[in-house]
Formats: C-alpha cells, sequence, structure tokens
C-alpha cells in the first residue's frame, strides 16, 4: 500500500513520508514538493497508518475513511479544511455515516479533509493506493506435498548435526569468592 509510511509531525504543516531511519531520527520526504530533510528523534511523529476515527460502535482506521472519501469524490480533491463547521460536518457524515459526533471534533473533521487533500494532490490517492495485499495461501494438496518434501529434509539434517554435550556449572564453581581483600586494622 502506498500510504503505509506517511506521517504527520507535530509542529510541521503538511505531511511526509518515512525515507529510512538514522541513529538518531530519521529521513523524511515532504509529500507535495518531495524534500528530504532530517529529524531528530525528540520530534513528535504520527504515523497515519495508526489514526483512526472514532464512531458510535469501533474505531476506522484512518485509511478506510480516506477510501470512503475518495469513493464519494472519484478520487478526485475533496472539501477544503477552511469550509465552514456545517459543510464540514456533512462531509464527515457521508465519509463515515455514523462517526461519533461527541468524540470527532470539527478540528479533526478539518485535518481529515487537509490531510485527504494533500495527499490526493501528491498522487497517494488512486483506486491502486487501497489495495490490499492478499497473503498466499497454498491449496490443501500443495500443502500435504510440500510437508513431505520437507520432512526428509529435517531428518537428514539432524543425521549429520552431530550432538552437543550439555555442561552444568557446579555449585563449586559458583560458590567462590568474588574478592579476596583483606582488612589491614
Amino acid at each position: 500500500m502506498l500510504l503505509e509510511k506517511i506521517i504527520s509531525i507535530s509542529g510541521k504543516p503538511g505531511l511526509y513520508k518515512l525515507v529510512s531511519q538514522l541513529r538518531n531520527g530519521f529521513i523524511i520526504e515532504d509529500v507535495t514538493t518531495k524534500k528530504k530533510v532530517s529529524i531528530g528523534n525528540s520530534s513528535q511523529v504520527s504515523l497515519l497508518d495508526n489514526i483512526a476515527m472514532f464512531t458510535f460502535d469501533k474505531e476506522v482506521p484512518l485509511f478506510e475513511v480516506f477510501e470512503n472519501i475518495a469513493k464519494n469524490n472519484d478520487y478526485k480533491e475533496a472539501i477544503a479544511h477552511k469550509s465552514n463547521d456545517a459543510e464540514l460536518k456533512e462531509f464527515m457524515s457521508t465519509s463515515l455515516p455514523n462517526y461519533d459526533t461527541e468524540r470527532v471534533y470539527t478540528s479533526d473533521i478539518k485535518k481529515l479533509a487537509q490531510w485527504y487533500n494533500i495527499l490526493q494532490k501528491a498522487g497517494y490517492i488512486t483506486p491502486e493506493s487501497f489495495v490490499k495485499a492478499e497473503p498466499e495461501t497454498l491449496e490443501p494438496a500443495q500443502e500435504e506435498k510440500t510437508v513431505e518434501k520437507e520432512a526428509p529434509k529435517k531428518a537428514a539434517l539432524k543425521a549429520e548435526k552431530p550432538a552437543t554435550p550439555k555442561v552444568k556449572a557446579t555449585s563449586a564453581a559458583k560458590a567462590a569468592p568474588k574478592s579476596t581483600h583483606t582488612k589491614k586494622g
């Protein structure tokens, strides 16, 4: 998924993509300008993948809300984040119909619209960006063949590997004094 490494940094406008990790921070890339900079570990970073919106019965991951917005707007730009409160609440109710109106504030809806539009302008909002990679599964017949082939290999490996003796430390070695200093008077 294209959206996995997108972050928001407290105190910095816009969204960023994690490029790599340094010993004492990260290299990030602005999603709109593609300019790379480094930030320290002390920066407050929020991975968009870990953010969710409240509904009355559960928390919905932010990317699912982005997907709903994208489908409602044909993957085009959504409402401006500077729209009035009534328009923003209408936008939210179409994007996430059962959102918790007491726990999702207007400022959250503004941030949602702003982030969506930033990602859309940067080319991250496409039908392909929401396709989830399916885990590979083996058919039962293939699975049995794989197990049959692996069993002889494991037996051969055990036969080649010599047994190593296990040694226990004796209690006499443990009881040896750590220091031989004597007190002079």
